[in-house]
């Protein structure tokens, strides 16, 4: 199993209206610092941040860019934007019998229990290829 920080699979440089509180940048600063220039927005828009990483392959390739929506709908098989052991994550949140599960679609990543829907921030709506404006997909 692989669970390398490269497996954080959010960039938080490109996120155009601001990381999660507390997200780290992957060159270890400050996800919140790389961002000031853009702008905040309120908690509750949706903001864009880019995959890294294999995890969520073969659905989510690394570069692609994916739409998070900050309220948006939980359910059994959302993917979603989680803080699991003071990481941000992106997963497809799965029920089990026993709660919740962060599963990663590629099997050389391992699931990661879960043990409230609280540390779960955001639902993927929508992913798209950078330059190619046909290659979106929506997920809600």
């Amino acid at each position: 199993m692989n669970d390398s920080p490269d497996e954080a699979l959010i960039n938080a440089n490109l996120s155009a209206a601001g990381p999660p509180q507390g997200a780290k940048a992957p060159s270890g600063g400050s996800a919140a610092d790389a961002v000031a220039s853009v702008g905040a927005c309120s908690g509750s828009e949706a903001f864009a941040l880019r995959v890294l990483g294999t995890s969520m392959e073969p659905e989510f390739l690394e570069g692609e860019i994916i739409l998070i929506e900050p309220e948006g709908l939980l359910r059994d098989g959302s993917f979603v934007l989680a803080q699991h052991d003071g990481e941000w994550i992106f997963r497809q949140l799965c029920q089990q019998a026993n709660g919740w599960t962060l599963h990663a679609l590629n099997p050389a990543f391992a699931d990661r229990p879960l043990s409230d829907l609280l540390a779960v921030r955001g639902v993927i709506i929508q992913k798209a290829l950078p330059g190619r404006r046909r290659a979106s997909k929506r997920y809600v």
